[in-house]
């Protein structure tokens, strides 16, 4: 069902009086000039259950692009584990939760790594208090320790598990993101004392994401509008993870996945169907972009 704004400058959009009916009689906020859309991938467009982006998604997808609306993936992961799209075309890519930004051709457009001050301080806990991580790189993606967390994201994903390498080698790199297979708590110490200018976020409870606290998807969406010369203020994202709340709250149009969690969905504008049922395909129909 349609959710109710969460953000003061969208009232006006949510009026009633703006609101047409659909066929069950209910209110359907109109479009309000969608430029750009801005899709999660894992759980968004891919489903876990089947691996595979749903026909009425890939439809979807080729119809938007084809009205000259921006289609632009905002992931957790790295471009280079963006391998499931299934001959997609894309505008853009936001990737490592903001963190790297690149447009159709691969060229990058932003990049926001996690600073060599927190990264020090991160290699000398390490040696003190190990755990499995993965590293996204300038070099690739890299990680220190497999273990079977680690084992079971990678089966979730249809990722296959990076080169293994001793954490100070690939503290050499530049990093945008850290995949930590820690709990909440170990999270908090490192927010709290390693990782001091950096924000954690997690789409699964067996990790969490860290990246430098000034990039997001929601950094990532500005970035994208700024290179494309279009306003934000015209802007739908969908998502159903933890990393996914910055984007939805920041979009003209946050739509919140079906199989979304409960934190995702008080984040958005609208809840849809669940990525197995349709539900980039009936939000987009909703409100009039298809």
């Amino acid at each position: 069902m349609v959710g109710e704004s969460r953000k003061m400058n969208k009232d006006n959009f949510y009026s009633p009086s703006l609101r047409n009916k659909d066929e069950a009689g209910l209110a359907v906020p109109q479009s309000p000039n969608i430029q750009a859309v801005f899709f999660d991938i894992d759980g968004t467009l891919v489903s876990f259950k089947t691996h595979s982006i749903p026909p009425s998604t890939k439809a979807a997808i080729n119809q938007l692009r084809n009205k000259g609306i921006k289609v632009v993936i905002a992931t957790g992961r790295s471009l280079s584990d963006i391998i499931n799209l299934e001959g997609l075309t894309f505008d853009g890519f936001i990737t490592a939760n903001g963190a790297y930004c690149a447009d159709s051709e691969g060229v990058v457009i932003a990049q926001n790594p996690i600073s060599r001050e927190s990264l020090d301080r991160l290699a000398i806990y390490m040696k003190e208090k190990p755990f499995s991580c993965s590293f996204m790189t300038d070099k690739g993606n890299f990680i220190n320790h497999i273990d079977d967390l680690m084992l079971s994201l990678s089966k979730l994903v249809k990722v296959p598990l990076p080169p293994e390498k001793p954490v100070a080698e690939i503290l050499k790199h530049t990093i945008y993101q850290l995949d930590a297979f820690i709990d909440a708590e170990r999270e908090t110490e490192l927010l709290t004392h390693v990782l001091t200018d950096c924000i954690g976020c997690r789409w699964h409870p067996i990790f969490v994401d860290f990246n430098d606290q000034n990039c997001s998807k929601a950094t990532g969406m500005d970035r994208m509008m700024d290179y494309f010369g279009l306003s934000a203020a015209h802007t739908m994202a969908f998502g159903d993870g933890g990393n996914d709340i910055s984007m939805l709250q920041h979009a003209t149009i946050g739509v919140a996945m079906g199989n979304a969690k409960v934190n995702v969905k008080a984040a958005a504008d609208y809840v849809s169907t669940t990525v197995d049922d349709n539900g980039v395909a009936n939000a987009l129909k909703r409100f009039n972009l298809l």
